[in-house]
């Protein structure tokens, strides 16, 4: 399933990011803090544990989260830019990483690095990529994270095309879909339209 998460906020410091003129310091930055907005609204499913604690009054019901079954995957290279605005509301998370890149004549995916911490039923899966182009990447990446024993896998994106959206809910459609813009279309050569461009290299200004 599908959601966009609607905020003024992040409709906000997504415009700054889609200006051609922002530069990598300002990019990264706008892209963890809208991340950790996403992620607010995208670990509202996560099982909380009762517990007493007690006030400087008296005793109380709390509650926590185990996030020490959080894992948070993101895919190499422009996924990296999203780590850190999950990781300050849950440090405790483990994190593996995938490296997946886009053929850019064939579109399909190719993959070069997958590490990842121990997989179980209780793992609460975070897959980031800023973009959810044609799809390729994300599926490719959910699928061998669930050969692994990945259940419960929550796909995390900047930006989504409807291309993207259409073939990653066929492929998972168990898997639920956060993103702060559902864009316009793909262009020919899979880039998102209107977008930001090449999310990796305004990252870290690779071109």
């Amino acid at each position: 399933m599908l959601h966009v998460v609607e905020h003024p906020l992040i409709k906000h410091k997504l415009t700054i990011m889609r200006k051609k003129e922002t530069g990598p310091k300002e990019f990264r930055e706008l892209l963890r803090e809208i991340t950790l907005l996403i992620t607010y609204e995208a670990t509202r499913h996560i099982e909380v544990y009762e517990i007493e604690v007690e006030t400087p009054l008296e005793k109380t019901k709390g509650y926590y989260i185990n996030d020490k079954d959080i894992v948070v995957i993101p895919i190499l290279r422009a996924g990296l830019g999203m780590v850190d605005g999950i990781l300050e509301l849950l440090p405790n998370a483990s994190v593996g990483h995938i490296g997946i890149y886009r053929d850019p004549v064939t579109l399909k995916a190719v993959d070069y690095y997958f590490k990842t911490p121990k997989l179980h039923d209780k793992s609460e899966i975070f897959i980031l990529d800023p973009m959810l182009a044609t799809g390729v990447s994300a599926i490719d990446a959910i699928g061998k994270v669930k050969e692994l024993g990945g259940k419960r896998i929550t796909f995390i994106s900047l930006i989504a095309s409807p291309e993207g959206v259409k073939a990653l809910e066929e492929a998972h459609p168990d898997v639920d879909i956060y993103t702060a813009s559902l864009d316009r279309e793909l262009n020919d050569h899979g880039y998102i339209l209107p977008g930001l461009g090449d999310a990796g290299d305004r990252l870290f200004r690779t071109k």
